[in-house]
């Protein structure tokens, strides 16, 4: 594998040195800056183009692996107990298993007996979401009322 990627990094050099001596020795700037541009441009889209090439094949080898519930891991649940650590409940085959999460390390805090089983379809608690669209509306009426005392006093 080495001697593959050595071989590839020198064959460039094999082509300069192919090259005639008489042409080498010659100034650069005989052959236009035009042409030099050129060739940098289309070096550029052949190394960004090679990028995109590899990000495509990268996806698609990731989604080859298995899918949706036949997966054997699956996250049940998790709760943040802070900005950087949280609790998770992992189902592997038929076990449930509850980790605690910290940077550093992954724990196994408790094997559960009897697998937790959560409803289909129960919807995530909305109380943050009224409480933002009460203080949203108490701040929009702040505005017009402050709009319309401005417009009185003028």
């Amino acid at each position: 594998m080495h001697r593959l990627f050595g071989v590839t990094l020198l064959l460039p050099l094999t082509a300069l040195a192919a090259e005639p001596a008489a042409q080498a020795a010659t100034p650069m700037a005989s052959s236009g800056i035009a042409g030099q541009l050129v060739q940098l441009l289309l070096g550029l889209l052949l190394v960004i183009g090679l990028i995109f090439l590899l990000a495509w094949l990268m996806r698609r080898v990731q989604q080859l692996g298995p899918r949706g519930s036949q997966q054997v891991i699956n996250i049940v649940a998790s709760q943040a107990l802070g900005p950087r650590d949280r609790l998770v409940l992992v189902q592997v085959g038929g076990e449930q298993i509850l980790l605690g999460l910290t940077p550093g390390r992954i724990a196994p805090l408790h094997v559960l007996k009897e697998p937790v089983h959560l409803p289909d379809g129960e919807p995530a608690s909305t109380e943050f979401a009224q409480r933002l669209m009460g203080l949203l509306a108490k701040d929009q009426l702040g505005k017009d009322q402050s709009g319309k005392d401005q417009k009185d006093k003028s």
